[in-house]
């Protein structure tokens, strides 16, 4: 089960946070200022595989940038500009 917490609130129950995990299995986002800034889930699941059916879901869970998506852009434009060539030939033979 998803949930959703405060990052005051985290600190404040963090053993009862933690039993959670262990023993049902929850995950939990901490929210700080309305924003999420942390997910913890039990260890054995963290490299769950996941299924196309539940991609939809994660995508919507994702945060929005809002006025921050033209920095965001500029940023991986100015990333990929200064990115070296990948070699075409196989260099290993």
């Amino acid at each position: 089960m998803e949930k959703t917490v405060t990052a005051t609130e985290a600190v404040r129950k963090f053993s009862e946070i933690l039993n959670s995990i262990k023993y049902r299995g929850n995950h939990y986002t901490i929210m700080r200022a309305g924003k999420p800034i942390a997910s913890i889930c039990p260890a054995e699941s963290h490299h769950k595989e996941r299924t196309l059916g539940e991609l939809r879901d994660m995508v919507k869970k994702l945060p929005h940038l809002g006025d921050e998506i033209e920095k965001f852009e500029m940023d991986l434009k100015e990333i990929i500009k200064h990115q070296p060539s990948m070699p075409r030939e196989k260099q290993w033979e």
